[in-house]
C-alpha cells in the first residue's frame, strides 16, 4: 500500500511531499477478511479469565459459558493474573480514593506514579517516563526525534523499518512535515548503512519483538550506531520482561548499562510486564526535559490512571524477586515444547511469538475458527496486519499455558496442516543475558 505512494514531488523548501496513508485502500481490500473473521466468532469476542490461560466465553453465568485456552493475550509471563499486581491496583486507588486526576502531568501528578518511575529508572538503569499506553509514548517522541532537539539540533533523516509496529509508522507523515523520511525493507542492515554513510544525522525506527514475530539485529544497529552515530528509536513493546535479570527485555538487554544520549528503547507496562500502560526509557537528563515539557500526551493528555500505577508497582516486586527467573525459564520451556512439534519462521529463537504461515486469508479464517472449536483462541491475522496473500494464524506462548495444552494445539494444528510438522533446527536467536 506505502510503496504506490512515496513517489513525492519538490517543494520550494527542498522536501519532498509524500503521502504515507491510504486510508480508503486499506479498508477497501480488508474488508471481506474483518467481515469474515467477525461472522465466525473470531474478533470482538467477550470473556472472562478465570485462571492460567483458562476465559470462559460470553455473558451470564460462569457455568454455563463455553471454556477455551487463550493463545491471543501478549502476558508472556503469565503475570496479568498476579496476585501482587491485582492487589497493587487495588491498594493504590484505597490509598488515594481516586482513580484519576484530571490534569496535565506538566501541572500535577499522583505521588505513587513517581515512586514508579524511579523503580524502574533503577531497574533499567534509564530515565523513565510512564505514560497511559505505548502508543501515546510513541505520539509523543516522534515530533521531538524529527524536530532534531534529540540530535543536538540537527535534524535526523528519519528511517522506518517497512514492518514497523503501526504505532510507529503512523506518525510518518508528522515526521516527514519537519524532516526527511525513508522506509527501508525488514532489518534491510546494508541499506541502512548506505544512508548513515549518505547523512550526517540518521535515525532508525524499529520494533525490538515484532508483533508478527522476529526481532530486530540489535547487536548489528549497536555497530552502526558506534560507526556513524546512529540515532535508535527501539518499540521493544512485545520483548520487556522476557530477558534479563530484572526483566530489562530483549532491546535494552543488550545495550551498556548507560543507555546514552543517542537511544530510545520505548517498551509496554502490559504485555510481559503485565500491568497496564507504556514507558521510555531515555538515556539523557536533558532528553529527559525535553520530553516532561513538549511531549504532546505528556503536556495535553493525562498521566496513567492510579489502578495501572500500582499494578505496575506491584509488578516492580516481582521483577526484583527470583520469581521472575523462574518464569522466564517456564516460558522458554514451553517455546521449546512448541518449537519441537510445528514449524514456523521463528522455529528455534528464544521469543514467545510464532506465525503458522497460511497464505489465503479465507483458509486462515476457516483453520482459526476450526481451533476455537476445539477450545483454542488463536490470533488469525491478515491484511493490513501482514500482507495480501500472507495470511497465518499467531500464536502467543505465555509461562502460564500448561504443558497439555499447547501439545493438544499443536495436535489440532498438525491435524488440519501436517506440512507443519517441524524439523530439527538450531537455536536462532542472539545470546541474551
Amino acid at each position: 500500500m506505502e510503496n504506490k505512494m512515496q513517489q513525492g514531488t519538490p517543494l520550494s523548501n527542498n522536501r519532498p511531499t509524500e503521502h504515507f496513508r491510504n486510508t480508503a485502500y486499506m479498508i477497501d481490500k480488508s474488508r471481506p477478511f474483518f467481515d469474515a473473521a467477525h461472522a465466525a466468532g473470531l474478533m470482538a469476542v467477550q470473556g472472562r479469565s478465570t485462571s492460567g490461560r483458562t476465559v470462559v466465553l460470553g455473558s451470564g453465568p460462569l457455568a454455563e459459558r463455553p471454556e477455551i485456552n487463550d493463545f491471543v493475550r501478549c502476558s508472556y509471563l503469565g503475570l496479568d493474573n498476579h496476585p501482587l499486581i491485582v492487589a497493587g491496583a487495588i491498594d493504590a486507588i484505597e490509598a488515594h480514593r481516586s482513580l484519576h486526576w484530571s490534569c496535565a502531568r506538566t501541572r500535577l501528578n499522583f505521588d505513587l506514579l513517581a515512586e514508579l518511575e524511579t523503580d524502574l529508572s533503577e531497574m533499567f538503569c534509564a530515565r523513565v517516563i510512564a505514560s497511559s499506553t505505548v502508543m501515546l509514548a510513541n505520539l509523543g517522541a516522534m515530533p521531538l526525534l524529527a524536530s532534531g532537539q534529540l540530535t543536538g539540533g540537527r535534524k535526523p533523516v528519519v528511517v522506518f523499518d517497512r514492518i514497523a509496529h503501526i504505532s510507529l509508522a503512523y506518525h510518518k507523515p508528522v515526521v516527514a512535515d519537519e524532516t526527511r523520511v525513508e522506509t527501508i525493507a525488514h532489518n534491510d542492515i546494508d541499506a541502512l548503512e548506505r544512508l548513515c554513510r549518505e547523512h550526517p544525522v540518521v535515525a532508525y525506527v524499529c520494533d525490538g519483538v515484532y508483533s508478527m514475530g522476529g526481532n530486530a539485529p540489535v547487536e548489528e544497529l549497536r555497530q552502526l550506531q558506534e560507526r556513524y552515530g546512529l540515532f535508535l528509536y527501539i518499540d521493544d513493546a512485545h520483548g520487556i520482561s522476557l530477558f534479563g535479570r530484572q526483566g530489562e527485555g530483549f532491546a535494552r538487554s543488550q545495550f551498556p548499562q548507560q543507555l546514552g544520549d543517542r537511544t530510545i528503547i520505548v517498551a509496554s507496562l502490559a504485555k510481559g510486564f503485565g500491568a497496564s500502560g507504556g514507558m521510555l526509557m531515555l538515556g539523557t537528563a536533558d532528553h529527559e526535559a525535553l520530553f516532561r515539557r513538549y511531549s504532546i500526551p505528556y503536556a495535553f493528555s493525562v498521566a496513567p490512571n492510579l489502578a495501572a500505577v500500582g499494578a505496575a508497582l506491584g509488578s516492580c516486586k516481582i521483577h526484583r524477586s527470583a520469581e521472575l527467573g523462574e518464569r522466564q525459564r517456564r516460558l522458554a520451556q514451553r517455546i521449546a515444547i512448541f518449537d519441537n512439534r510445528i514449524a514456523t519462521a521463528e522455529q528455534g529463537n528464544s521469543l514467545p511469538i510464532r506465525m503458522v504461515a497460511i497464505g489465503s486469508e479465507a483458509e486462515a479464517i476457516v483453520i482459526a475458527r476450526e481451533l476455537l472449536d476445539s477450545g483454542f483462541y488463536t490470533l488469525v491475522t491478515f491484511f493490513p496486519t501482514v500482507a495480501q496473500g500472507k495470511a497465518g494464524i499467531r500464536v502467543c506462548i505465555t509461562a502460564d499455558h500448561e504443558v497439555r495444552d499447547i501439545e493438544r494445539l499443536c495436535d489440532r494444528i498438525l491435524e488440519r496442516l501436517p506440512e507443519a510438522t517441524a524439523k530439527p533446527r538450531m537455536p536462532s536467536a542472539p545470546a541474551l543475558r
